[in-house]
């Protein structure tokens, strides 16, 4: 049995847009198949229509390089109406049928209500699920790295997906689950936070988020994204008309600047522009294109709010402006979109300049 599936998980309520952007990169390649969401489900499937196996398209469509997925696996058919006297009966025999040997076992759930209430099943199958893949031989200690995936999306039903190292969300059901600091200024904190584990890679924090740099945080207030900054010990130009928290101004580390985040211009070129500020995307994108073509920063992190529908869309529309807009300044950049686990109806982007 060959995986015919590529099972994403995503952020409930964005299923179309996954759909929608699974659809519109699939364009792109000879796979003939079906995208099918079901309305705050948690995920999306992507089912071939021939026999072909799915693993290769799994490797072309990474998980960096989706907006809207949390996680991306290479799946087998759903399995249904298990009996409830012996569910794994029918998970071990798929498992057999499929070849797959693997190193680590996760069950994972939708990230809804539904699914959070299949957590008392999950724990109670753990222990015979796991002496049931290891006495029929696909649980063991050298397989690649390969995890095995038992997304739950019911009591009755579940199906079975493979992740592969290097291609995969290193965090349970893809999410990324971080402390809201006590004395932070606002749980925004938590965006940037997740964008920075995201997006740069933690071996090169001390290179790229280091004690001594200089950023630029527009729309500021109260500080729950400067605050980040100046944990990092960085000293930080706020740009905001309104203020800003008291404890976080006594740092010494931050400069208030009661302005326009989107006319301000900085003293001299910084190492960082972060912005959350709540406006229409492509007016934020052409605020961080200036930016950017004019070389204020080094590295930019900043959240496009989405509108009510066709939000792939428009996200797709604002990231293609920002790329021929650099490639025609030959300006060479790294880019990546993401929404993540803190953001609610926004994305995230990171772009970092190459030849500074």
């Amino acid at each position: 049995m060959k995986p015919s599936q590529l099972l994403l998980y995503c952020r409930p309520g964005f299923e179309r847009d996954l759909g929608v952007e699974i659809a519109s990169r699939l364009a792109q390649t000879s796979y003939q198949g079906d995208v099918i969401t079901e309305p705050s489900a948690g995920y999306v499937i992507f089912a071939v229509r021939n026999s072909e196996s799915i693993n290769a398209l799994h490797r072309e469509l990474s998980l960096d390089s989706l907006i809207f997925a949390r996680q991306s696996l290479a799946a087998l058919p759903l399995l249904t109406e298990l009996p409830r006297d012996n569910r794994l009966e029918s998970v071990i025999e798929q498992v057999v049928s499929s070849g797959w040997s693997f190193e680590d076992v996760w069950q994972e759930t939708p990230d809804t209500n539904e699914g959070k209430a299949l957590s008392g099943l999950t724990k109670a199958l753990s222990r015979p699920l796991m002496a049931n893949l290891k006495k029929c031989g696909a649980l063991r200690r050298k397989a690649g790295r390969r995890r095995l995936h038992l997304f739950w999306t019911s009591g009755d039903s579940v199906q079975l997906g493979m992740s592969f190292p290097g291609n995969r969300s290193e965090h349970p059901a893809g999410i990324l689950r971080l402390r809201s600091p006590r004395n932070a200024p606002s749980r925004s904190t938590l965006k940037l936070e997740e964008a920075w584990h995201v997006f740069i890679p933690r071996e090169q924090w001390v290179s790229r988020l280091s004690q001594g740099m200089q950023a630029a945080d527009l729309g500021a207030a109260p500080g729950g994204w400067t605050w980040q900054l100046v944990r990092q010990g960085m000293f930080v130009h706020a740009v905001d008309n309104g203020p800003m928290d008291r404890a976080l101004m006594a740092s010494g580390q931050v400069e208030h600047w009661r302005a326009d985040g989107f006319s301000w211009q900085p003293p001299q070129r910084l190492d960082w522009l972060v912005c959350d500020i709540v406006d229409k995307p492509m007016r934020v994108v052409n605020m961080v294109e200036r930016w950017l073509l004019k070389r204020w920063c080094r590295e930019a992190i900043f959240n496009l709010k989405l509108p009510m529908k066709q939000r792939y869309e428009e996200v797709a529309r604002c990231l293609t402006r920002l790329t021929e807009s650099l490639e025609e300044a030959r300006i060479r950049a790294e880019i990546q979109c993401r929404q993540l686990y803190h953001d609610r109806e926004e994305v995230t982007v990171h772009v970092r300049l190459l030849d500074v």
